[in-house]
């Protein structure tokens, strides 16, 4: 498969620039396996969901990630994304530009209160930093870091609370699960009492999810490793509705490569751990039998993971859909329901 089969053509105004008003007052496309198309607002998701599915998210939160300091104190400015914890005070993160920042480098952050220096390169082109502080980092973050909105929301006045998950729990992600960004507690109050089965798993979201793919030969392309976990109540609770035969829905890609990276012969495993799963079309599902998702990028490999669910003809020829009828693309757009 070439890169070019996943490109599709995308007018920029269709790219939202904000949330909806409320939270879950954005559209959602529903596409069912015969590759039906209906239109529906997303309260409606209700309508689409039975007694004894189970709906499983990913609780991951975003931290103030993206940096922005001088090097050697009073030299150029650097822009860095925090990506993954790697102990106490190294990190694995995206410096730019990059080549400005030798071995010798020192980044100040603030007053001087935080500074870093880089350590060495990654094989992604990323770099490892160690920093030095006094106190506590994640409250040194807070003040002087930003939420890193995507490249291509340039509202900069957008309330950062809205680009978390009201169920967002645990800090270390460098991007939201904006599959569940639709949700309110009002929703997730009714999914609960209209019988469904609401069950959190983590993934902290990094390069792995939004790094864009270089090989025009998509196999040829390599995840970055992320960080998940999995309760041992959560994948019980997921083993017993596969035995049942009951329904298991991915709130978004995230929570779908957490579920799928950790199966073994039928059953989810508990546990830790860290995974590179690349899901492009000719995989196997082996846990999911839906999926809850937003409109993503030309060319990117959350693109190719629900092609690979949903046939890349039929994922196409609902993005085709959904440019004509003016539906709101990426992070802060529309969503679409794969049942």
């Amino acid at each position: 498969m070439r890169l070019a089969d996943f490109d599709y053509n995308l007018p920029p105004e269709l790219i939202a620039q904000e949330p909806a008003v409320s939270r879950d007052g954005s559209r959602l496309m529903v596409v069912n396996k015969a590759l039906f198309i209906e239109h529906r607002r997303f309260p409606e998701i209700l309508n689409y969901l039975k007694k004894g599915d189970v709906l499983v998210s990913n609780n991951t939160k975003v931290i103030p990630a993206r940096l922005f300091g001088r090097k050697n104190k009073e030299g150029a400015l650097i822009e860095v994304v925090l990506l993954r914890r790697l102990d106490l005070r190294c990190w694995e993160a995206l410096v730019r530009p990059g080549k400005r920042v030798k071995q010798d480098t020192v980044l100040y952050f603030g007053k001087g209160e935080l500074t870093a220096r880089p350590l060495e390169t990654t094989p992604a082109g990323g770099r490892i930093l160690e920093f030095r502080y006094e106190g506590v980092f994640e409250e040194l973050l807070d003040r002087l870091g930003q939420v890193p909105l995507p490249p291509y929301i340039h509202n900069k006045e957008v309330d950062p609370r809205r680009y978390q998950t009201v169920y967002a729990q645990h800090p270390g992600s460098a991007a939201a699960p904006t599959a569940g960004l639709h949700f309110t507690p009002q929703l997730l109050e009714k999914v609960k009492e209209h019988g469904v089965e609401w069950v959190e798993v983590l993934l902290h979201v990094g390069l792995g999810t939004f790094r864009p793919v270089k090989t025009e030969d998509i196999t040829q392309h390599r995840m970055h490793e992320e960080y998940y976990e999995i309760s041992d109540e959560a994948a019980d609770r997921i083993n017993l509705a596969l035995q049942e035969g009951r329904r298991v829905i991915a709130v978004g890609t995230t929570a779908t490569r957490t579920l799928e990276s950790s199966s073994v012969k039928g059953r989810v495993l508990s546990g830790k751990g860290s995974t590179d799963i690349f899901i492009y079309p000719g995989y196997e599902f082996k846990v999911i039998s839906g999926m809850l998702t937003n409109f993503h990028l030309p060319k990117s490999t959350l693109l190719m993971l629900v092609s690979a669910f949903a046939t890349r003809e039929g994922i196409l020829k609902a993005y085709e859909e959904a440019v004509r009828e003016k539906y709101r693309f990426f992070s802060f757009g529309d969503a679409m329901l794969l049942i």
